[in-house]
């Protein structure tokens, strides 16, 4: 006994007038678990006292209480039994079927990864107690390697269901968020919901660990490895272990999905798929042996502790040993089986002794090659955000090797490393070759000419150059289609004016590019009349500001001439105006009255006024009129001319001559 169970003041207590306390063999958050002796049984038993802080609390009294209750209810091999709950005094405590041997904690420490043979049988046992436990509708809520109990005679079972609760009641805040870190399910990091499927998710942790002899998540602080469980997917144990067959690496991502729904529903289906994977494997749960030993006295009570597991060979009951036991008529006294009892242990302590230390051996062995011989491995260290110079440092620290790799980003500034291949967390030998990508800075691109293109044409290729275009095209009328690409403007991502592109440049991704789009052509409304030319850009989005009339000796009264170019250049474009030019007609001169002057006179007057003229004789003449322009001029006299009304320039005037008198 040591020290420390010696100072223990419960050791040699008789609790409740019947439980003898003969030593402390385990400590944890809530309660003490020591053997003692039921002396009205007279069989060993395990007691399990509560903390005496807690005994006060009525939260934890129940909780106690509800273990007790939930264990009870439970009546399978793989399940340890719970025979008694009470509270003696201050003292309040359940008492337990003992069971002598490790925890799978501890065979797990010693050999670090389990065989697959190991792993299935004790796999097949868990799940055959949690299927029970589920059945009655009680979830664990703390499936974790210490509440597995592997039993010296090869029986396995899990217990501890001090966290159980009914199916009913799943919520869990604050404080009630008890379960162990390493196994928690994602809805209880999220939530705080757990219920059959959260011990489901436990179990797959568990199988990956004892498969690999590692848990999946690690960190420095609870809320990492809560954090992990909550985001991230639990790799496939046979990237740690080749040797993981594939079902059983499907079986644990299968467990640990971070949704509930595509988990299995509870542990009977789990356990039904494990019991598939033992067929296709060929491999069955290791049948469990105990030695051959004599009949032993109600006492004793091995009929009431021990369960047999439904793998346990089991001897011909009309062998020898069936023999031996018919054979023994008298009963052995006490004295006698604690000789007996006495020299078993020391033989068994002596085999466990001699397992230990070659365990320990090979565990050092393996330990050394794994953590400091040829066989270990290193973390590939973060080195996103860094400088090629400082990711270098930080991979030679690990004894890795940087090699220089280049990757464009439009995130990562040129200079700075992206990410590395194999990436942070990765594994390696040490030695190993690690690439680390620097970033370039965003991609240089030679764009071909968009003007041309349609605008989806060119709004899907510089998508693709991961290019952005604005929402907003500028829309103009050309004369291109409608639709048609005419030209584009590019806005560097960095300082920088804009500049065109239509005909094609360079520029990076993630520059902006403006496109200028075409809208056809404006109607030509040169010859239209005035109505007709005003209705005509209007369907086009262009306002007649104003219409000037001017004469014209070519186009009639009405029609437009012209119009008038666009205010600052450019193309026309929806929402601009402009101003027409509408035909007077020609433009009429008054004909100057040139009756009764002579003929010079008269024909200075009319071509003076931009006319032309022509000479008739009067009806009393006889004179021919050709003659008109060589007499002279102080004989003649303009008796009428015509046409009177006003006319074009150049039009010729007739002058009607007579002889002046005298």
């Amino acid at each position: 006994m040591t020290t420390n169970q010696q100072a223990d003041p419960l050791i040699g207590r008789l609790v409740d007038g019947r439980y003898r306390v003969r030593a402390r063999i385990a400590r944890g958050g809530m309660a003490t678990v020591y053997v003692a002796t039921d002396l009205r049984l007279e069989r060993r038993i395990a007691l399990k006292v509560m903390h005496g802080h807690l005994s006060d609390d009525s939260v934890f009294q129940s909780r106690f209480i509800q273990e007790a209750r939930a264990a009870a209810r439970l009546a399978d091999p793989h399940v340890v039994n719970v025979f008694d709950q009470g509270q003696d005094g201050e003292l309040a405590y359940l008492v337990m079927e003992y069971l002598p041997g490790i925890t799978l904690r501890e065979l797990m420490r010693e050999q670090r990864r389990l065989s697959i043979a190991q792993t299935i049988t004790i796999m097949d046992a868990i799940l055959s107690g949690l299927a029970a436990a589920h059945k009655a509708g009680i979830v664990h809520r703390d499936v974790k390697p210490e509440n597995v109990l592997l039993a010296e005679d090869g029986r396995i079972k899990i217990g501890d269901f001090g966290l159980a609760r009914a199916t009913t009641a799943n919520t869990a805040t604050g404080q009630q968020l008890l379960g162990t870190i390493a196994y928690l399910a994602p809805e209880l990091v999220t939530r705080g919901m757990a219920d059959a499927r959260s011990d489901i998710y436990a179990l797959g942790i568990m199988l990956y660990e004892m498969l690999t002899g590692e848990q999946p998540y690690k960190g420095e602080q609870p809320m990492q490895i809560a954090f992990q469980h909550a985001t991230e997917s639990v790799p496939r144990p046979s990237v740690r272990n080749p040797g993981v067959p594939e079902p059983l690496d499907e079986l644990v991502l299968w467990s640990t999905e971070k949704s509930p729904d595509e988990r299995p529903n509870d542990a009977q289906q789990m356990l039904d798929r494990l019991r598939e994977i033992e067929r296709e494997l060929g491999v069955s749960p290791m049948a469990t042996t105990t030695a051959t030993v004599p009949l032993r006295s109600q006492s004793d009570s091995g009929d009431l502790t021990k369960v047999m597991p439904t793998t346990m060979a089991l001897d011909d009951p009309t062998g020898p040993v069936a023999t031996a036991g018919a054979a023994v008529q008298q009963p052995i006294d006490n004295a006698t089986l604690l000789r007996r009892r006495s020299s078993k242990r020391r033989a068994r302590g002596a085999f466990l002794l001699t397992l230990v230390l070659l365990l320990a051996v090979v565990a050092g062995g393996v330990g050394w090659w794994f953590g400091s011989g040829p066989g270990s491995l290193v973390a590939v260290p973060s080195v996103a955000g860094k400088t090629l110079e400082q990711a270098t440092a930080l991979l030679a620290d690990e004894e890795l090797v940087a090699v220089p790799g280049e990757r464009s980003s439009v995130e990562v500034a040129a200079g700075t490393v992206i990410d590395s291949d194999p990436g942070a967390g990765e594994r390696l030998d040490k030695g190993a070759s690690v690439t680390v990508f620097v970033s370039t800075g965003p991609t240089l691109h030679t764009i071909e000419p968009l003007n041309g293109k349609t605008e989806e044409e060119a709004r899907q290729y510089l998508a693709e150059l991961n290019v952005n275009v604005a929402d907003e095209t500028l829309e103009l009328y050309s004369d291109a289609a409608d639709d048609i690409v005419i030209n584009a403007f590019v806005t560097p991502r960095a300082e920088g004016e804009p500049y065109i592109c239509g005909e094609g440049c360079d520029l990076f991704e993630d520059d902006s590019v403006e496109l200028y789009v075409s809208l056809g052509g404006l109607p030509d409304v040169v010859g239209m009349s005035a109505d007709d030319a005003v209705a005509a850009l209007a369907e086009k989005e262009i306002s007649v500001s104003e219409q000037v009339e001017e004469f014209s000796n070519d186009v009639e009264a009405g029609i437009v001439i012209s119009m008038a170019e666009r205010e600052g250049g450019g193309n026309w474009r929806p929402g601009d105006s402009t101003r027409l030019v509408v035909s007077k007609g020609p433009q009429l001169f008054e004909v100057p009255n040139v009756t009764g002057m002579t003929r010079d006179a008269a024909t200075a007057e009319l071509s003076n006024a931009g006319f032309k003229y022509a000479y008739v004789s009067a009806e009393n003449v006889i004179l021919p009129d050709g003659v008109w322009g060589i007499i002279n001029n102080a004989n003649t006299r303009v008796v009428s001319y015509s046409p009177t009304s006003p006319q074009l320039k150049g039009t010729t005037i007739t002058l009607t001559m007579d002889l002046a008198e005298g």
